[in-house]
């Protein structure tokens, strides 16, 4: 879907391998894991905890001009849900080629309803989405 996915860690780049080479969820990953054992990137985007020298899990989408259109920060222990993320994507992608439109949270894919933004549809979004 034309997306470039990198992940970063504050793991060095032989943890990494060690992941990959050994959990069998990581099989597959064909795209590069990157290190940031100084933790600046993570700082960078707001993840890094000084207090134990790692970083939360974060999730980004940032669009072709550089600029972030979602984030999501979880806790060590809580894992990310690709189903969740790949909406969130699609979203973005439509909503760039609609931008007066507005994809709900129960939107999946190009078709589904979406919403129009305004003052009338502030309180009315139940009933908006169930028309």
């Amino acid at each position: 879907m034309g997306a470039e996915v990198i992940t970063v860690s504050t793991d060095t780049q032989f943890v990494h391998l060690a992941w990959q080479r050994h959990e069998k969820e990581l099989a597959d990953v064909k795209y590069p894991m990157g290190s940031d054992p100084t933790g600046n990137l993570s700082r960078m985007f707001g993840v890094y905890d000084d207090t134990s020298g790692l970083a939360l899990r974060g999730t980004f989408i940032i669009n072709p001009e550089g600029i972030l259109m979602n984030s999501e920060v979880n806790f060590y222990n809580m894992g990310r849900n690709i189903d969740e993320l790949m909406r969130k994507y699609k979203a973005n992608l439509y909503l760039a080629k609609k931008t007066d439109e507005g994809c709900p949270s129960k939107w999946q894919d190009e078709g589904d309803k979406t919403l129009k933004p305004s003052p009338d549809m502030v309180g009315r979004v139940h009933e908006a989405l169930n028309e």
